[in-house]
């Protein structure tokens, strides 16, 4: 004996339910092909800002437009007395510490802090990474102006004030800890330094920001809820 099926008319509210539930899923699904898209731009510019036209100073100090990455120079000393290491810094399978350091602009009351760069942490980790000499005098610098990243999960709090000892070794950057750790006044942005073969200091600067790939993962997943829906609605109704 055959089964006839047939379409049963939904309800208005399973109707409803089911458009809206899609309609979200789609509307999810662009909102993350789009972030896909602001990334990408913002990684190609942070990939090409190295070799940009150099910005002076003063001309992008107070920058907020975090899509936008300049290439700096500055001129100032270094603050010999204070170094922060960001520690749990990945390089392929090594693990090390990125090293900061505040930097007196000249003509400026504020300080800059530059990240000198990367290193790996001894093989038994009961020393601290040896740190190349800080430059001394006043010198000029280039590199690029980035926003200053978390880097990091905050667990434990702020532990920069329990340290007597410097350097101090953190597992997340925060610039307000950090201006009060000094007793100073921060710019609003990080000084990435350029790549030196002869600093010590790897200098593979990587943005912090989701992938793009990741937010297109997301977006096939919204997409794929959204299909989902719409073949539970039909095999509902179609008996």
């Amino acid at each position: 004996m055959s089964v006839t099926k047939r379409w049963h008319r939904p309800s208005a509210f399973a109707l409803l339910l089911t458009l809206a539930g899609i309609g979200t899923f789609v509307w999810l699904g662009l909102w993350q092909l789009d972030r896909g898209r602001e990334k990408d731009a913002l990684l190609l510019a942070f990939q090409t800002a190295a070799a940009a036209q150099v910005t002076e100073f003063a001309a992008a100090k107070d920058l907020r437009d975090t899509t936008v990455y300049p290439h700096l120079r500055v001129s100032g000393k270094f603050d010999q007395q204070h170094v922060y290491l960001l520690d749990n810094q990945p390089r392929g399978s090594a693990i090390g510490v990125e090293v900061f350091v505040p930097f007196k602009v000249a003509g400026e009351s504020r300080s800059l802090l530059v990240n000198r760069g990367w290193l790996a942490w001894p093989a038994n980790r009961h020393e601290l990474p040896e740190l190349p000499p800080l430059p001394e005098g006043e010198i000029e610098l280039h590199g690029i102006y980035a926003p200053i990243s978390g880097g990091g999960i905050h667990l434990g709090g702020n532990s920069l004030p329990t340290q007597t000892h410097w350097p101090k070794l953190t597992i997340f950057m925060d610039a307000d800890a950090i201006a009060a750790d000094l007793g100073d006044v921060l710019l609003p942005r990080q000084l990435l330094l350029d790549a030196d073969a002869n600093s010590g200091f790897v200098r593979e600067w990587i943005p912090t920001f989701m992938a793009p790939e990741r937010h297109r993962a997301y977006a096939f997943q919204w997409f794929t809820f959204a299909l989902v829906a719409l073949v539970i609605f039909a095999k509902l109704h179609w008996r």
